[in-house]
């Protein structure tokens, strides 16, 4: 198979995946999943931003240990490459331990991430986090790597986005019924 028609099937499983459920949680893990398995890398981290746009939290990943996870948080002041990202950049660095603009040099070299790959997730013109890919060795990415991480980045913005309303619209469904019945009971 070549790498298009793993693109191509990748994009699909990811339509699936959002459509299967309105569960945000297990949506973006198959997307990450996924995007790990048809890019062949080591590993993948979507985050989102806090409500208070200054932190970086962690909502799925695979590939990565526990302890490179628990690393700290990535704060957007301190991370170059995801402020880039967050302005609607995709941003490469080829090696994590010798580039500024990456905030755990050390718990990335202990954990053998190399390269990194980093794209907004962009919805209705708003970034709401962003997603990377990472490598155990030096890499660079080709722009076809780079079109279909945005590509697959932008589909989980949505999904993320459509989960987001469906459970406020459910909440204000429960709480209309709550007030209804209370209402009518009285």
């Amino acid at each position: 198979m070549d790498r298009y028609e793993n693109y191509y099937r990748s994009v699909v499983l990811a339509v699936k995946a959002i459509n299967s459920t309105l569960e945000p949680t297990e949506v973006i893990a198959a997307i990450v999943e996924q995007t790990v398995k048809c890019m062949g890398v080591r590993g993948s981290t979507l985050r989102l931003l806090d409500r208070s746009g200054k932190y970086l939290k962690a909502s799925a990943s695979y590939g990565l240990s526990r302890d490179y996870l628990r690393k700290g948080p990535v704060e957007v002041e301190k991370s170059g490459v995801d402020r880039l990202a967050l302005q609607g950049e995709v941003v490469e660095i080829e090696d994590v331990c010798c580039d500024s603009r990456f905030q755990y040099p050390e718990a990335a070299k202990d954990e053998g991430i190399v390269s990194m790959l980093v794209a907004p997730l962009s919805t209705d013109q708003r970034v709401i986090g962003i997603m990377r890919v990472y490598t155990g060795e030096k890499y660079t990415f080709d722009e076809a790597e780079k079109e279909f991480l945005n590509a697959i980045s932008d589909i989980s913005a949505l999904a993320i986005e459509n989960a987001r309303l469906h459970q406020a619209l459910k909440t204000d469904y429960e709480m209309l019924s709550a007030f209804e019945n209370r209402i009518f009971e009285d």
